[in-house]
């Protein structure tokens, strides 16, 4: 009943050793185990061993988590010693050990001779497919429900900056709402089917909130104009720029966003992660100021009040569910980083690797680069097709 490890770069038979780390009859044979660390330690010929399983509970009310087991290993014999598991493993893990042993998973890992043309296939005709319901479901005026959408809520206020946070309100509610019950969701009807649901849900939702922001974003009153200043637009350029690499690490893999791979829940800790723990509200709050000083007027600036509330309830939300589903794990990964940016490297929460920028030099974060780029070029095209929709 001992924990699979998986393969190693020292040759250590997995099937030999993998007995003697601590706990082991806590994992069943199913269970999954990632990030096995092989380090030399002060004996000749031994090596310490670290990797994590995912618990799997005799008893279906457990909680499942993850727990760090590890022991030192000699490539000459049965020598093993040192069997930890949970936190006496991780305080075990000193020295280099300890700053590098990844408890999370390894952020925006890529390795294109995993990927299969197949998957990539389905992944493109699934959002085809998606993209065209949304179009006929919700967009067209002449067949979708967006139009009518907006008109009952426009009905009620004559504000648009009213109609803009109730818009944000229903996402948000709609959004985290689904997020907070997606364990018992995808315990019901499964992670595929549960996705679906939840992208069937938050899109239309999401398309009504922008398209109504990019028509009315100039409305309201002006309360400052700095437009005309020289070196403010590439100031606001920067900072939304830098603000999508924050925005965006939920799609390292696209593949389990369209549900062709199953979605996990996972527990990011290298990348930007390291930087902050909850990448998506930093970045959002820089999009907001860089948005907000540029427009200066009361439509933008009840729009960002709107989306860093939802994106602060998130940082909670998201720490909530991430303890339920992780346990002491996640503790490890909140201990070695921070909300604010730079806060755990700063006080040496959070030790930087060498290579740290080699986290960075990906395939996904090339993505989200390019479509950065595509989508500040596409500004005014995005801003035609809303204008055609009249909402």
């Amino acid at each position: 009943m001992a924990a699979i490890l998986l393969s190693t770069p020292v040759r250590i038979s997995p099937a030999k050793y993998s007995p003697y780390l601590s706990a082991h009859h806590l994992f069943r044979q199913s269970a999954k185990v990632e990030n096995l660390k092989i380090s030399k330690i002060h004996k000749p010929n031994h090596y310490r061993l670290a990797c994590r399983a995912r618990l799997s509970p005799e008893k279906s009310k457990e909680k499942a988590g993850w727990e760090l087991s590890s022991g030192s290993v000699s490539t000459e014999g049965n020598d093993v010693t040192e069997g930890l598991v949970g936190e006496d493993a991780a305080n075990a893990l000193v020295g280099e050990d300890a700053a590098n042993a990844l408890v999370g998973e390894d952020a925006a890992a890529f390795d294109i001779g995993n990927q299969k043309a197949s998957s990539w296939i389905y992944f493109s005709v699934i959002l085809g497919v998606v993209l065209a319901i949304l179009y006929v479901a919700w967009i067209d005026p002449s067949t979708g429900y967006g139009g009518a959408y907006l008109d009952a809520i426009s009905s009620f206020f004559s504000s648009h900056e009213v109609v803009m946070l109730i818009l944000l309100f229903i996402f948000a509610v709609a959004h985290s709402g689904m997020a907070s019950f997606r364990d018992s969701g995808e315990r019901l009807m499964g992670e595929r089917a549960y996705r679906v649901l939840f992208a069937g849900v938050s899109l239309p939702l999401a398309v009504s909130a922008v398209v109504y922001f990019i028509n009315h974003r100039y409305d309201g009153v002006q309360l400052w104009q700095v437009q005309s200043i020289p070196g403010v637009h590439q100031l606001v350029w920067l900072l939304s720029f830098i603000s999508f690499f924050f925005l965006y690490p939920s799609t390292f893999n696209l593949l389990e966003v369209a549900a062709v791979d199953k979605p996990k829940m996972h527990l990011w800790e290298t990348g930007i992660i390291r930087i902050s723990r909850h990448p998506q509200m930093v970045g959002q709050l820089i999009w907001c100021i860089a948005h907000t000083l540029w427009m200066g007027n009361s439509m933008m600036l009840t729009t960002s009040l709107g989306l860093v509330a939802h994106h602060i309830f998130g940082v909670w939300n998201g720490d909530r569910r991430m303890a339920a589903r992780y346990g002491k794990s996640f503790e490890v990964v909140k201990n070695r980083t921070s909300i604010i940016p730079f806060a755990a490297i700063l006080d040496g929460r959070q030790k930087l690797p060498n290579n740290y920028y080699k986290e960075f030099v990906r395939v996904p974060y090339m993505t989200i680069l390019v479509l950065t780029l595509g989508a500040y070029l596409a500004h005014p095209l995005m801003q035609e097709a809303s204008y055609h929709l009249h909402w």
